[in-house]
């Protein structure tokens, strides 16, 4: 939970340092110094939650041939598929990767007009294709340019493009899967991809969804406990209902900044430490330097001049070895004691 840490460090910090005396009221002499002295800073703290989350390629989506003909070769699994390459092959013919939203749902040849038109003409245009107007009308200028496409890729010099004769991604894909093996019959899922981005995947306990947004920064932790940053590109917008104890869920996705430290890892456990709240200029003390009053609050031991004096304070935020605290007669730059 929230906090948890830094209390269990605070419990161990005041055991520790009941043994060097408390004091009566807001501030108390003493003649012995302190092992070791820390300054006051005025600083910015940042509160932190920690979740569990997953390094890999995203959430994977499947791909289905439609047609006729048997199944005679698959990228490989782990394979990165980009633009005019084939995904897979039926009766010896390549099955070309085309980017954009709309499946190849209907035949188009010359005449037909649309939005699926258009996509198709900007991929065969990105793929050095000329002589035809980008647009949403398949001329027989396109379809000249389709027979070019389609001799260089070994298949029938129609002019046209049926379903399945491509398939259609958002962009590059990496293969994820095998649904199906050489020499199936099409007629079903043929394997499943997602993206070539690495990505980090939380399902978040929904009681700190208000900690998070699309576009937020959040720093992730890696298996070898190296950390790069991130930012968050998409939160859910439905909970999944958990099971017995386990709480209700969003699904986040974390897009990391920096991929050279990554190494291999694929479906890794990792943690994502989400920014719970910000104090800015506020004076801290190491958590070390808590005393426990004998009033139940906390004070510190001030270090001036050669003498000890004992100051009741009021702690705030505790984060990264560090707490927020203030109280009369306490100022930045001060030496507060802490162990050796």
């Amino acid at each position: 939970m929230l906090g948890a840490a830094g209390v269990v460090v605070v419990g161990g910090a005041v055991l520790a340092a009941a043994g060097r005396g408390g004091g009566d009221g807001p501030s108390a002499a003493h003649s012995t110094l302190p092992p070791a002295t820390a300054a006051v800073e005025r600083t910015t703290l940042v509160e932190t939650q920690k979740v569990d989350g997953t390094l890999g390629y995203g959430t994977s989506r499947t791909m289905s041939a439609t047609g006729r003909g048997t199944l005679t070769w698959l990228a490989g699994e782990g394979a990165v598929v980009t633009r005019g390459q084939p995904v897979y092959r039926v009766d010896n013919k390549p099955v070309p990767l085309l980017y954009g939203k709309l499946p190849l749902y209907r035949t188009l040849s010359d005449g037909t007009k649309g939005a699926d038109v258009l996509q198709f003409e900007k991929n065969l245009a990105a793929l050095g294709y000329t002589g035809f107007t980008v647009d949403k009308t398949f001329s027989s200028a396109t379809a000249a340019a389709v027979k070019q496409w389609q001799d260089d890729l070994g298949v029938d010099e129609t002019g046209t493009i049926a379903p399945g004769a491509a398939v259609v991604a958002s962009g590059r894909i990496r293969v994820a899967d095998h649904k199906a093996q050489v020499g199936d019959k099409l007629g079903g899922p043929v394997l499943t991809y997602t993206g070539t981005d690495r990505v980090v995947g939380v399902e978040l306990d929904v009681q700190y969804q208000r900690l998070v947004k699309k576009g937020a920064q959040v720093e992730v932790v890696l298996p070898d406990d190296s950390t790069t940053k991130g930012t968050i590109t998409s939160v859910g917008k439905v909970a999944t209902q958990g099971q017995g104890d386990n709480p209700s869920t969003v699904h986040l996705t974390v897009a990391l900044h920096s991929r050279h430290s990554l190494g291999s890892y694929d479906k890794a456990p990792v943690s994502v430490n989400l920014i719970a709240g910000r104090r800015p200029n506020v004076l801290a003390v190491p958590i070390a330097a808590l005393l426990a009053q004998g009033d139940g609050g906390y004070g510190v031991q001030v270090v001036q001049n050669g003498t000890v004096r004992t100051v009741a304070v009021e702690t705030g935020v505790f984060t990264d070895g560090k707490v927020e605290v203030s109280g009369s007669g306490l100022s930045e730059g001060m030496k507060v004691g802490v162990p050796s």
